[in-house]
């Protein structure tokens, strides 16, 4: 089939427990739960989630165990996010096609099989809202530091093609931030000059000029401190495609960084008002 919904998703930690949420934030949490049911709309066979918190060195893994069930502490935050459960099953066949695919790609991609391996909470916090009953398979992918955004790109056309051959639908989550240089204070704003980057980028992707977007992405993450180097947004973009069509749903700031709920699809499946406040969008 094909793959129905992509999504840049935040994983803000503050946000982990709904009740516990500043009121800033509190939009992206909103905004979540009605895309959520937008994918129970859709039904689909399978989750693809990079998240920015599981960098790993030299290779990339996908996470193709058939179960994920644990307790997540955050060892970042762990009096925000502690003893958190989660319970999702997995989808093997699946990401070990993706192994395969980019092994046969030329690149260094690696399988985890490990019943006692514990998700990250840039998968658990986003699929907490996303896929609230836990009940659609989940293939969790890494970022990886010994890769470049070129590589990380291709990775992402890797994947593409395998979704887009499979007889599954699929929804493409990218967990992570824009501009990312950290400071005391989750109320605090990125400067103007990070920020401003955060629009010219959020700009080139709401008029779906991906490769503008993709072409700016070194500076830009270089710049404005993007998570994890940038390097989940340069997946998303080998992910979607002209035919994908963006909706800017939420926004907010975290500590000195921005963070952006945008989703993309062929056609507008959600019933969510776009965020027409936002300069981007307009």
């Amino acid at each position: 089939m094909t793959i129905e919904l992509s999504i840049l998703a935040p994983h803000v930690p503050s946000i982990c427990h709904e009740e516990l949420a500043p009121e800033f934030q509190k939009p992206m949490v909103d905004a979540m739960k009605e895309v959520a049911k937008d994918i129970a709309q859709i039904k689909p066979d399978a989750i693809v989630l990079v998240t920015c918190h599981w960098p790993t060195t030299f290779a990339h893994y996908v996470d193709c165990y058939p179960v994920h069930k644990g307790l997540l502490t955050a060892q970042e935050a762990p009096e925000l996010i502690k003893d958190v459960p989660y319970s999702y099953p997995g989808d093997e066949e699946l990401g070990l096609q993706l192994v395969q695919a980019g092994k046969d790609a030329g690149l260094s991609v690696i399988e985890v099989q490990d019943e006692h391996f514990v998700w990250d909470y840039g998968t658990v916090v986003p699929l907490r809202y996303l896929v609230p009953n836990e009940d659609i398979p989940v293939v969790n992918l890494s970022v990886t530091l010994a890769a470049d955004l070129d590589e990380t790109y291709r990775w992402g056309q890797t994947i593409a093609k395998v979704l887009q051959e499979t007889d599954k639908k699929i929804v493409f989550i990218s967990s992570g931030a824009l501009s990312h240089r950290l400071v005391r204070g989750r109320h605090n704003m990125p400067t103007l000059s990070e920020h401003a980057l955060d629009k010219e980028f959020i700009g080139f992707v709401m008029n779906k000029n991906y490769k503008a977007a993709f072409d700016m992405l070194p500076q830009y993450a270089n710049m404005a401190k993007v998570e994890s180097g940038g390097r989940h947004l340069a997946m998303l973009l080998g992910i979607i495609n002209e035919e994908d069509h963006p909706e800017y749903l939420a926004e907010g700031q975290s500590s000195g960084s921005w963070n952006a709920l945008i989703t993309f699809s062929k056609t507008k499946v959600s019933s969510l008002q776009e965020n027409t406040n936002a300069e981007y969008v307009k």
